[in-house]
């Protein structure tokens, strides 16, 4: 095996979760020339990862743009589509391996029964090991690059960040749905309780967090000021952003896991999801929630009155929070 390319989930959480199982390749393979292949919004992890010589974005055609051309000998399907196999099988890569998924074996020229009830890291790093290569530390880490930082100190800055005052990160948003966000009312709570600590809170989010970041900010009006840079910071400012912060309070969300492996501490909420499976992976984090019949539901949108988020008191969330910083 000379060239071997990984297809990376296509979550920015799940992506960070596979970095133990792209280690473990890493350390097994010293000699091979080890690339990653990641749609756009995700590409740019892939090159805070020492262990990946090459990062390829795939286009949105094939979803496998780019793949014949890298002369790959060997790729590893870490998404469980069809249309990933497909893509490897058309680009002709002689071997193709991944979870027997979605009706694909036949694309396949080694399959892995997947597990189920494992933790997000364990599934991928289990598919490596089942394929011959052992497992190393499941704590996935990022290698922020002095460029990221600076960036992130230069977005702070134009939000208003004096570069004293210590931070905290807010992820108020969650791209699954919004039966996965913690009431914004809370996070501004929370946000005036840290400014009563001579903490600034900085809130972070992607544009589709920009509602929620605004009933944040609205809840916190009387409490104390907030640096908003909801929806202006792409992968790589946002990693900058984190390197910034003493800890980062959060949803079930890809920033969690991308806070978690530049080592910043978490405390995350969690309700309708299994945390179990996809809570922070390492020791300093903290997970709050709330136990009721219907969680972990695994939906969307509550049905009923989201009672296994709004039952996390502020008053808990803000007392894990200042016991990290």
């Amino acid at each position: 095996m000379r060239r071997l390319v990984i297809l990376a989930p296509n979550w920015l959480g799940d992506a960070v979760m596979a970095l133990p199982a792209v280690a473990d390749l890493r350390r097994a393979l010293p000699r091979a020339h080890l690339a990653a292949a990641a749609r756009p919004g995700i590409a740019p992890l892939f090159r805070m990862v020492p262990e990946v010589d090459e990062v390829l974005t795939l286009d949105g055609r094939a979803h496998g743009g780019g793949l014949a051309c890298g002369g790959f000998d060997t790729a590893l399907l870490l998404p469980n589509s069809f249309r990933s196999a497909l893509a490897a099988a058309r680009a002709r890569i002689p071997g193709r391996w991944g979870y027997r998924t979605d009706w694909r074996a036949m694309l396949l020229t080694r399959s892995v029964a997947p597990p189920s009830r494992v933790h997000q890291t364990e599934y991928y790093q289990r598919l490596v090991r089942e394929l011959g290569f052992p497992s190393g530390s499941g704590v996935p880490a990022v290698r922020i690059p002095d460029a990221a930082r600076a960036k992130g100190a230069g977005a702070l800055a134009h939000a208003g960040w004096d570069g004293r005052a210590p931070l905290v990160a807010l992820a108020p948003g969650a791209a699954y749905g919004g039966a996965k966000r913690w009431p914004p009312r809370h996070f501004g709570e929370l946000a005036a309780a840290l400014a009563s600590d001579g903490i600034v809170a900085v809130l972070v989010g992607s544009a589709a967090d920009r509602p929620t970041g605004a009933e944040v900010i609205a809840a916190c009006r009387e409490g104390g000021a907030l640096l908003d840079l909801v929806g202006s910071t792409d992968l790589e400012t946002l990693a900058g952003v984190f390197a910034h912060c003493r800890t980062l309070v959060t949803n079930d969300s890809g920033a969690m896991h991308l806070a978690a492996a530049l080592g910043v501490p978490i405390t995350a909420v969690f309700g309708p999801t299994r945390d179990r499976e996809t809570r922070p992976a390492g020791a300093a984090h903290v997970v709050l929630t709330h136990e009721v019949w219907c969680r972990p539901c695994m939906r969307r949108e509550c049905p009923v009155d989201h009672r296994c988020m709004t039952g996390v008191a502020a008053a808990d969330v803000i007392a894990a929070a200042r016991r990290v910083l």
